[in-house]
């Protein structure tokens, strides 16, 4: 495979269920061969995709002061602003990221029961000081989840299980809408192909990611040889994660990519659909073959993703 697939999921809305099994089928190969494909025909307006690309634009710019009150560290559920180099992807590398991210998650108010209750990832957002900023990024956020919602229904037709299969393992989930920007890179220092976000595969489900025309991302083929992926106006880049490959019990697979540091400033916002804190990740039966057994015991959402999120973030380390 030299490219990543282009998959029309306008399909999966249809009320005709050959035509929502025949974009399934091709969402379940792009899963199988590659981890990832191009979503087009989504229905997410393009206004509303330029309306998240000039929020992010303006909170980067902000003075480094104002977006620190806004930082992750003052969140216990990953949410906020991280800094330069605040993280590094590559748990093998030296180096952290040489880039910075704001996080918002499903928005809670103060009083509601599982946030007074401190309960793992169910927190309040982080909001700065912007008119206007707070409802143009969760009305992108509310159009991901949806879009994130209607392709679980073709995995689920896919894998041969109840097609609103996910529905009540994604109906209140720890998904995060994460703004990105990656810097030029410094002419003085000599940093690794990988060095804009390190080679790593996604924690989730599912990741919707909208690219700003800058290249950068690169994934690796099964081949081992690493692909672009360029910007295809109009579309999503969108890939698998380890939880849902852990639910498939390796039938879909995750892929390790990466993203260089660019010659200009670089922006992308990525929607990383992680189940529900409580949701039950267990290897669904009919993903285990004859004579075969479930590659991974039961865990939790928020267990795993804790787990995960310790061995990335610099600031989490610290309190492991």
């Amino acid at each position: 495979m030299t490219a990543l697939p282009v998959i029309d999921v306008s399909a999966l809305a249809s009320p005709h269920l050959s035509a929502r099994t025949a974009a399934a089928v091709g969402l379940g190969q792009a899963c199988r061969e590659i981890g990832f494909f191009y979503a087009v025909n989504h229905g997410i307006p393009e206004a509303t995709r330029e309306d998240i690309f000039a929020a992010a634009r303006a909170f980067f710019a902000l003075p480094v002061a104002a977006k620190e009150e806004c930082s992750i560290k003052r969140s216990r559920h990953n949410r906020g602003y991280v800094a330069l180099e605040g993280e590094r992807l590559n748990e093998g590398s030296a180096r952290s990221d040489f880039k910075e991210a704001f996080n918002v998650g499903l928005e809670l108010a103060a009083d509601n029961p599982e946030v007074i209750a401190g309960k793992p990832f169910r927190g309040v957002n982080l909001w700065p000081a912007l008119p206007g900023w707070r409802e143009t990024v969760l009305a992108y956020y509310d159009a991901c989840w949806a879009l994130g919602r209607r392709i679980h229904h073709g995995f689920a037709l896919d894998l041969g299980i109840a097609e609103d299969f996910f529905e009540d393992k994604l109906d209140a989930p720890m998904a995060t809408l994460r703004m990105l920007h990656y810097p030029p890179q410094p002419q003085s220092q000599d940093r690794a192909p990988d060095s804009g976000a390190g080679t790593h595969t996604d924690y989730g489900n599912l990741t919707i990611l909208a690219t700003d025309g800058v290249a950068g991302l690169q994934v690796r083929a099964r081949s081992g040889d690493w692909l672009d992926a360029p910007h295809i106006p109009g579309t999503f880049v969108c890939n698998i994660g380890d939880c849902l490959m852990r639910w498939t019990n390796d039938v879909y697979v995750s892929t390790p990519h990466r993203v260089a540091i660019p010659v200009q400033d670089r922006y992308s916002v990525a929607f990383f659909l992680d189940p529900n804190p409580d949701a039950r990740v267990e290897v669904l039966r009919s993903c285990i073959g004859p004579g075969a057994s479930p590659k991974y015991q039961p865990t939790s959402g928020a267990d795993y993703l804790r787990e995960r999120l310790t061995a990335t973030y610099d600031h989490l380390k610290d309190r492991a």
